[in-house]
């Protein structure tokens, strides 16, 4: 794994803070090698909320996280992990993938990491749901993750 920039989707965020999650070891795993081999773990405002939603919304692999809790653990995601600004560049790049890939409804929210990653320069995209990003394949290397 080279020394580089790699983004984080939430779900792989998510998976490494719940330990009863069935991807938990897997995600786990891949960010310690990221870390390792001295590369950067990247994730965006929209990372930071989609993780707040998805750990506050009710039970998760038999765990409830309380308001405090779950930011707790987004904090520490925050001091680990180079937070991206969705600057100007990014509302252009995610018309053109939408207009380009004819992206509807919830898709945006990928499409808008996508955006995001292209407007900060970087390839690498770390997910548990490639599936979901395939259609980019010729804009972002996805680093599966398979529990």
């Amino acid at each position: 794994m080279a020394a580089d920039l790699v983004f984080i989707d939430t779900n792989v965020l998510v998976a490494a803070s719940v330990a009863g999650h069935p991807s938990h070891a897997v995600a786990q795993a891949f960010l310690a090698r990221l870390t390792d081999a001295g590369g950067i773990a990247c994730i965006s405002s929209q990372v930071c909320r989609e993780f707040l939603v998805v750990l506050t919304r009710g039970v998760l692999q038999g765990r409830s996280f309380t308001v405090t809790e779950a930011l707790e653990v987004l904090d520490e995601w925050r001091s680990n992990c180079t937070v991206l600004d969705e600057n100007d560049a990014v509302l252009p790049e995610l018309l053109e993938l939408v207009r380009r890939h004819e992206v509807k409804g919830k898709q945006i929210h990928d499409a808008n990491i996508v955006a995001t990653m292209q407007a900060n320069a970087i390839a690498r995209l770390a997910t548990l749901n490639a599936a979901d990003f395939k259609r980019y394949e010729g804009a972002v290397l996805l680093e599966s993750l398979v529990s």
